[in-house]
């Protein structure tokens, strides 16, 4: 398995690999809602950006960061990642995902789950994992919409950047789960069309 920081397009949003040039407008859509930030390992809002954005340039091999632009204004709404990248195992995880208040609920997030996930079983994956913070009830029911495995919850498995020992719901799709969840995908962009 081999990841590579490409640019991913479908007919909602374009990924595009973290690159010093898009700072400013990465930095414009996360820096909103600080208290969706509270379950997050790291913050990337506000004064907290700048050490963020200095990781996220850093990380070579174990993640790949995305800038999310909407295709329909231009508009940078969010951030992705595919992170703990492990070749060797042919597996990685979607996470540190972030995107404005505004665009939450619509196609952007499908669409780029549907990017990120087919990306990965492309290039071989054989298992993706998708966490969230086990009191963020809205991101795991969306993650459950994937089709995602229920695979239960790790106790004290984070620590949050407040502070808060945090506990993980877990999930994941595995290359046999892949073609269901793609047609899932696919009908929940073309509802958007």
């Amino acid at each position: 398995m081999k990841l590579s920081p490409v640019v991913l397009e479908n007919r909602f949003v374009r990924l595009e690999p973290f690159t010093a040039g898009l700072e400013g407008e990465v930095r414009a859509a996360l820096d909103c809602d600080p208290e969706a930030w509270n379950g997050m390992v790291s913050a990337a809002y506000g004064e907290h950006f700048d050490l963020w954005w200095a990781a996220a340039l850093k990380a070579t091999g174990a993640r790949l960061a995305f800038a999310v632009r909407r295709l329909s204004d231009g508009a940078v709404v969010g951030t992705t990642s595919l992170y703990e990248i492990k070749p060797e195992h042919r597996r990685c995880e979607v996470g540190s995902t972030f995107y404005r208040p505004d665009v939450r609920g619509g196609p952007v997030n499908p669409a780029c789950k549907r990017l990120l996930l087919g990306h990965t079983f492309e290039a071989g994956a054989v298992r993706v994992e998708i966490l969230t913070d086990a009191l963020n009830a809205a991101s795991a029911a969306a993650i459950r919409k994937l089709g995602a495995r229920d695979e239960g919850v790790l106790k004290k498995h984070k620590i949050t950047w407040t502070g808060r020992v945090r506990d993980t719901a877990q999930f994941a799709v595995l290359d046999d789960d892949w073609p269901e969840v793609r047609r899932r995908l696919d009908e929940r962009l073309a509802a958007f069309a």
